[in-house]
């Protein structure tokens, strides 16, 4: 079994105007998920939060690091209004590690394409029954590519990844007609080379005002150090631009309590009213 680490990544929940303007909730200013609420197997962490409004209830899935096996696992809990969480389990586990539980609906159906470098490609699951069950129906694009994130723009199918997932100082691009393939990788791909600060996808792709902004993990000083946006100007089948958001950087340490070291990651939601919650992630201090 693993040790325990001293400064485990726990999860909680900003809210804001916009995606790029996020804070602490007032009243829920502590972690939503811990290692602690995990009871079903003994957890090192959690991080890599995603959200899902799916059947009248807040779905949060998420990597736990299993110390019995040292691989991550899928894990899921629920809320009725995105603020009193229960756990409710390991939903998905594999004979590798997995991370990164990127959850999306298209056409009624509720995908995952986790992180799976261990499998050689990024793998698509279906949920079979939601969200309990979940079967692997095709892999995209071979290759060790971490934090795959897949996102329909302009009647197109688009992918980040990281193909170098030990440093985090690239970006690939992929764009496929269908969900299902066949997937191609753009001719401007990679996107960025030997850049920590700005490549390894940081969580889902929001479209605000019908212009897609991504998130990328700011990896420069060290791992986890925050998150920065950058908004995407232009996306063709063989043009690609961009430019970086003047809020950034949107996610950083807090300097105290459970993301006072680093945040690394963020999953936004435009809510009825306007307003934008999200998922992330966060390290405290040793």
């Amino acid at each position: 079994m693993i040790p325990l680490p001293p400064d485990p990544w726990s999860i909680g929940l900003y809210a804001g105007p916009d995606p790029l303007h996020l804070a602490p909730i007032p009243g829920l200013a502590g972690p939503i998920m811990t290692r602690e609420l995990v009871t079903d197997v003994p957890a090192a962490f959690v991080a890599d939060p995603f959200l899902l409004p799916h059947g009248g209830e807040w779905h949060l899935f998420f990597e736990i690091l299993n110390r019995e096996n040292g691989l991550g696992e899928i894990g899921w809990a629920s809320s009725p209004d995105a603020r009193a969480w229960t756990y409710r389990g390991v939903v998905l586990h594999e004979r590798f590690h997995l991370s990164y539980p990127h959850v999306f609906i298209h056409e009624g159906v509720v995908f995952m394409t986790p992180e799976t470098l261990g499998a050689g490609a990024v793998r698509l699951y279906r949920a079979d029954p939601f969200p309990t069950r979940w079967i692997h129906v095709a892999d995209l694009v071979t290759g060790a590519l971490a934090d795959p994130t897949p996102f329909r723009f302009e009647q197109r199918w688009w992918m980040f990844a990281c193909p170098t997932p030990s440093s985090h100082d690239a970006l690939a691009l992929f764009s496929a007609d269908a969900l299902h393939g066949p997937w191609t990788e753009h001719s401007a791909s990679p996107l960025i080379v030997n850049d920590k600060s700005r490549a390894r996808p940081g969580g889902r792709v929001v479209l605000p005002d019908g212009r897609p902004i991504r998130f990328a993990q700011d990896c420069g000083p060290r791992y986890g150090s925050g998150v920065r946006a950058f908004a995407i100007t232009e996306l063709t089948g063989d043009t690609y631009a961009e430019r970086e958001c003047s809020e950034n950087p949107v996610l950083g340490p807090a300097g105290s309590g459970w993301n006072g070291k680093g945040m690394h990651h963020i999953d936004a939601w435009c809510l009825p009213d306007g307003r934008w919650i999200a998922a992330v992630d966060g390290i405290p201090p040793k």
